[in-house]
């Protein structure tokens, strides 16, 4: 149960409780083998040694098939209950993972590979179902139904209950020696599994670029060998596993001979009646029944236990989840926000590094964006502009200082109720597979044929809709594919007019367009700016052209703030700057 350890969702029983119907099943199943196994002995003893007539028998036989019936229904009574367990905890676990991932944004998701979490969300969730309702409750059936037979054989027969005690030990000694192999080699056929999906996706992903530079054929062959190695992997995952099957089969094939054999034996020289012997007989199997089949359940559960251990890595990861007042678990109820107002926005002495041992990206940041006021961040390549998008958009959190919203701090936040009221448009925007339609309403679901056709337009979209063959209900495909930069670029300004929020992070929006194009968004972009609270992250010097004042970033810090105008006349930073940018104010 080790493997579940922090996995399970808030209100999700946990698996000695979830399992107890599973258990408390099977081990009332295990009870019905013993009734079975005496009613059938004494039915024989009184047929053959007590010439007993059929109509005698009837009570005992009518008892038996009841007890075959009882025991088949607690059978089937343990694997619903035991997957009923599972499916919920999936259900759970999944929507946990899904929720995780979207929290911690950009910063992590973004260093993994697609095809790799896609396969732990999927394949490794699914890979659990035999680890909760296989493998668990087999692991308590293993010492309860064993225990219980050997008790009634030792009821029954004390010598034979002996010769089993001695010989049942072997099977867990094997089953413990062969685990130990095949947890090393199922880690090593996860490990060669999220590899190949990973490699797959970002094959996918990549084809028509693979295609267009004559690489397709190659990557074929890369994608055969690395199927090649997991099935490899794979194979020597089921030759050990059917290794282990065999042994199992042999040493509980050999400790039910030993039994027949002794008893046989006290049978002919009249040491133990009939009815015990065919009694003891009848058990000896039963007993290594339960073992035998949490053999073959390690087996198919050692697969999830490999999943559980990367979904816990995901979950542990740090992002804005470890603020307090996200979690949920001890902290403050989050703070409302004030209504649809521009708020002011203030960057208190933040500190941020996305290392530990490396130069932090914002250090001693101070910083204050007044309201219905744009503030473009400008600075060389790494001073922090990003970083502090980030930081306001809740894909970061400081690790020293705070981030203010009308003086509240951002981190008190209800984080799904800030981000309604942010509209984002990223260097780098991402679509979705669907329709051009579909794209835009991502930012308002209700919005109207007319407000749809004035974003259209000031992002300088109307055009484009009009050459596209079917107009806004043109499929884009996968990540805009069928679109330019500079026409997914005006998609995602077209969303943030749409949206109509008072909070606006721009970052570059301008960078992927042509210069006609640029002066048609770049006007959008002051009528998206009026009467909005607004930080643009600017690397091209048209795009300062919304922004009411500048910040000047060097080595994380502020080292120069004021309007566009005054910078460039007084400032020592700025002018340089624009200068390498080639232009002036």
């Amino acid at each position: 149960m080790r493997a579940l350890s922090g996995l399970l969702p808030e209100g999700t029983p946990q698996p000695a409780r979830g399992l107890l119907p599973a258990v408390l099943s099977g081990t009332l199943a295990g009870l019905a083998v013993l009734v079975q196994a005496e009613l059938l002995s004494r039915a024989l003893d009184r047929a053959f040694l007590g010439r007993a007539p059929i109509g005698a028998l009837a009570p005992l036989l009518v008892a038996l098939v009841t007890a075959a019936a009882a025991r088949a229904l607690l059978v089937w009574l343990q694997e619903v209950s035991a997957q009923g367990y599972s499916s919920r905890v999936r259900l759970a676990l999944r929507d946990r993972l899904v929720r995780r991932l979207l929290a911690l944004g950009p910063r992590i998701t973004s260093a993994e590979r697609t095809g790799e979490l896609s396969n732990t969300l999927l394949g490794g969730v699914e890979a659990l179902d035999s680890y909760l309702a296989q493998y668990l409750p087999q692991t308590a059936l293993a010492g309860i139904v064993p225990s219980l037979v050997l008790a009634a054989v030792a009821w029954r027969d004390p010598p034979s209950a002996l010769v089993l005690l001695v010989t049942l030990p072997l099977v867990p000694l094997f089953m413990w020696l062969i685990g130990s192999a095949a947890q090393a080699r199922a880690q090593r056929q996860w490990e060669t599994l999220s590899r190949l999906a990973a490699r797959f996706h970002d094959a996918i992903a990549g084809l028509a670029t693979l295609r267009a530079f004559g690489r397709a054929d190659d990557e074929a062959v890369s994608l055969e060998a690395a199927g090649e190695r997991h099935r490899a992997v794979t194979m020597g995952v089921l030759k050990l596993a059917m290794a282990s099957a065999l042994a199992l089969e042999a040493l509980a094939t050999l400790g039910t001979a030993v039994v027949a054999v002794e008893v046989g034996l006290r049978l002919l020289y009249a040491r133990i009646a009939f009815r015990e012997a065919f009694f003891v007989l009848v058990l000896a199997p039963e007993l290594f029944r339960p073992l035998r089949a949490l053999g073959a359940a390690y087996h198919a559960g050692l697969a999830g236990r490999e999943a559980a251990a990367r979904m816990a890595d995901l979950l542990r990861e740090t992002g804005p989840l470890a603020a307090p007042g996200i979690l949920g678990i001890g902290a403050a109820p989050p703070v409302p926000l004030a209504g649809g107002r521009p708020p002011r926005i203030r960057f208190e002495s933040v500190r941020f590094g996305y290392e530990r041992s490396g130069p932090p990206a914002l250090d001693g940041f101070t910083l204050a964006i007044e309201p219905a006021t744009t503030l473009a961040l400008v600075g060389p390549s790494g001073a922090g502009k990003t970083t502090a998008a980030h930081l306001l958009l809740r894909f970061l959190e400081p690790d020293e200082g705070r981030v203010l919203v009308d003086g509240a701090p951002l981190s008190a936040l209800a984080p799904e109720a800030w981000r309604r009221r942010v509209a984002w448009v990223a260097q780098h925007p991402r679509l979705f597979h669907g329709t051009l339609l579909e794209n835009l309403r991502l930012a308002r679901t209700d919005a109207t044929a007319a407000e749809i056709g004035r974003c259209l337009e000031l992002a300088g979209l109307e055009e484009l809709v009009r050459l596209l063959p079917r107009g806004l209900e043109t499929p884009v495909g996968e990540g805009g594919e069928r679109l330019s930069g500079g026409e997914a670029q005006r998609v995602a300004l077209a969303r943030a007019f749409l949206k109509d929020a008072p909070v606006v992070v721009l970052d570059e929006p301008t960078a992927q367009l042509d210069l006609a194009t640029e002066a048609a968004v770049v006007a959008g972009m002051r009528q998206l700016c009026r009467g909005r609270t607004v930080l643009l992250v600017a690397h091209r010097l048209t795009t300062l052209a919304a922004a009411d004042r500048v910040a000047v970033l060097a080595r994380g810090r502020v080292v120069e703030e004021g309007a566009p105008a005054e910078l460039a006349a007084s400032g020592a930073v700025y002018p340089r700057l624009l200068a390498a940018w080639g232009g002036t104010a």
